[in-house]
């Protein structure tokens, strides 16, 4: 399994997608909804051998702790044989923080390595307030397959036009493809 992203609903609730491998659409739906913090499962696309589920939950005591600690959440994050591998990026005693954390609440947990990385690729690529459309956009289905709103019907949502809206998103998804698309080196330390 991988989760794709988080988009915060309320302060409590958050939305993710997750790629999870095997099965056709809507097989893993009705186990993923009996998971107790689950709130919504709805099954997106079907994408390689898997498929894409949009799952609304409250949030997990991690999600507190990185947002007290101001560190961002770095995806995509996978989850494979129980075992999640997941990069922190923050100052050290911020991790040191995480640390204990995540040993407080698992004893068996592992870290597998420390790699240091230029700070500067991992700065926000989106303005708040382009990270906020992102969200709604996202909430409301734009970015669905099939969609579940039109770019019309989303824009009248939000009380804008049209154009304004279609260029934003034009402007958010060009920013987040020239990020994905940046090479990254990667320093041993």
């Amino acid at each position: 399994m991988e989760v794709l992203n988080r988009s915060e609903l309320t302060e409590d609730a958050s939305v993710s997608d997750h790629w999870i491998s095997g099965g056709p659409p809507g097989v893993w739906a009705r186990e993923i909804a009996g998971f107790p913090d689950v709130v919504k499962v709805d099954s997106l696309a079907e994408v390689g051998d898997g498929c894409i589920y949009r799952i609304s939950y409250r949030n997990p005591p991690i999600v507190y702790l990185y947002r007290k600690l101001r560190l961002p959440l770095h995806f995509p994050f996978r989850i494979q044989a129980g075992i999640i591998n997941w990069e922190v990026v923050a100052r050290r005693s911020e991790f040191e923080a995480v640390l204990r954390y995540a040993k407080e609440v698992d004893p068996d947990f592992q870290l597998v390595s420390i790699r240091r990385r230029p700070l500067r690729s991992h700065l926000p690529v989106l303005t708040d307030t382009q990270q906020q459309l992102l969200n709604q956009a996202m909430a409301a289905g734009y970015f669905a397959v099939p969609r579940a709103i039109t770019l019309t019907d989303f824009a009248r949502q939000m009380g804008r036009s049209k154009s304004s809206v279609s260029e934003a998103i034009a402007v958010i998804e060009r920013k987040l493809l020239e990020s994905a698309l940046r090479p990254s080196t990667v320093y041993s330390g």
